[in-house]
C-alpha cells in the first residue's frame, strides 16, 4: 500500500472548543480488548496543514476478521477483500479472507472538527499481550496524513510523529466467572461501580426478527444507577422490556424511563422477566455466534460487551414477538 506522509507547514492542532482529546495523533476508541467481538472506533482529530479531510483509509490488521464497516451519510464506501495469512474459526466455521481495508471517501471534515470511522468485527487467534496496528491515512485536497509507524521494542509510542491508532490484546475470559444456568458471559465487565456477568442471547429462528438477550448487573457503588440505552450492529432497535402474565396473555412492554439498578443490589435479566430485547435483526442469532451490544448507563456511562448465543428452551420465546 502507498504511503505519503506530507510535511506540515503548521500544528494541526484543535480549537479551544473542541471536545477531542488533547493529543492529535488519530486513535482508537476503545484502545484494550480480550479476543471477540470488538467495534473499532477510529478518531481523526485534525485535518492536513489545517485543510478539510475528504477520505479516510482503514487498514484491517491480522486477526481482525469477519469485519463489517459502518456507512457515514455524504461519505461512500468502499471495502477492498483479501485472503487472511491462515484460516480462523468464526461463529463456528473456518475463514481464510475478509475485508482487508476500508475507505470512507467524498465527505467533508473541516479541520476545526473531529469525527469517527467504525468497523465492527471479531478479534481470533490473538494472544495476550499482542498489539494490533490499525494503521490509517486521511486525504485532503493537497496532501495527507499517514498513521503508520510502529514503534520498535520499548520505545515509546508517543515519541512517534505519526503512530498507528494500536490495540492491545487481553487475556481471553479474564476475571471468569461460572456460566449461568442457560449458559452465560465468561468474563465480568466492569464500568464505574457496576459489574455485568452471566451474559447470552437466545437463538432465533430462520426469519425471526426479534431476539431475547439476558445479563446480571451488580452495582457495588453507593448510589443508584440507570440503564438508560442499548444499542448493537445486529439489530435496528434495541429495548429493555419487562415480560408478564396477565391471565393467560404473556404481555411484553418496553421500561420507561431506563432500568433501575439501586445502590448494592443486583439486578437480574433473565428469561420470563426482565430482557433485552433485539428489533429488526438483521439476521437470526446462531448457536455459537455472539452479538455485540454496547449498554449506556446514566452515571457509569457507555460499555460493550459480547453475548455468546445459546439454544435455550422454555419462557421467554420471541419468535412471535
Amino acid at each position: 500500500m502507498r504511503r505519503v506522509i506530507l510535511p506540515l507547514t503548521a500544528a494541526c492542532a484543535l480549537t479551544a472548543i473542541s471536545n477531542v482529546t488533547a493529543h492529535a495523533h488519530a486513535s482508537l476508541e476503545k484502545s484494550e480488548a480480550a479476543p471477540g467481538s470488538y467495534k473499532a472506533v477510529l478518531k481523526i482529530p485534525h485535518g492536513c496543514d489545517g485543510q478539510a479531510t475528504h477520505t479516510v483509509r482503514l487498514e484491517i490488521p491480522e486477526g481482525y476478521v469477519g469485519v463489517k464497516p459502518m456507512p457515514k451519510a455524504g461519505w461512500t464506501l468502499a471495502v477492498e477483500k483479501g485472503d487472511y495469512a491462515k484460516a480462523y474459526k468464526l461463529h463456528g466455521s473456518e475463514v481464510k479472507s475478509g475485508v482487508r481495508a476500508v475507505t470512507w471517501s467524498g465527505g467533508n471534515l473541516p479541520d476545526d472538527f473531529y469525527d469517527e470511522f467504525v468497523v465492527s468485527g471479531t478479534l481470533a487467534g490473538v494472544e495476550e499481550g499482542r498489539k494490533l496496528f490499525f494503521k490509517a491515512r486521511q486525504v485532503c485536497d493537497d496532501g495527507e496524513v499517514s498513521w503508520h509507524e510502529e514503534p520498535a521494542e520499548g520505545q515509546d509510542p508517543h515519541s512517534l510523529e505519526h503512530p498507528a491508532p494500536a490495540l492491545t490484546i487481553l487475556a481471553a475470559n479474564g476475571g471468569g466467572h461460572a456460566h449461568a444456568a442457560h449458559g452465560g458471559q465468561h468474563e465480568v465487565v466492569k464500568v464505574g461501580e457496576l459489574e455485568i456477568s452471566q451474559g447470552w442471547a437466545r437463538a432465533m429462528l430462520p426469519g425471526q426478527k426479534a431476539g431475547g438477550g439476558y445479563l446480571t448487573i451488580a452495582n457495588h457503588g453507593t448510589a443508584a444507577d440507570k440503564l438508560v440505552a442499548a444499542t448493537s450492529p445486529a439489530a435496528g432497535k434495541v429495548e429493555i422490556h419487562t415480560m408478564s402474565m396477565k391471565g393467560e396473555v404473556m404481555e411484553m412492554r418496553p421500561v420507561e424511563g431506563g432500568l433501575e439498578i439501586p445502590s448494592g443490589e443486583t439486578v437480574e435479566l433473565k428469561p420470563g422477566g426482565l430482557h433485552v430485547m433485539f428489533m429488526n435483526v438483521t439476521e437470526p442469532f446462531k448457536e455459537g455466534a455472539s452479538v455485540p451490544v454496547t449498554l449506556e448507563f446514566e452515571h457509569a456511562g457507555k460499555v460493550e460487551i459480547s453475548l455468546p448465543v445459546k439454544t435455550a428452551m422454555g419462557g421467554g420465546d420471541h419468535s412471535h414477538h
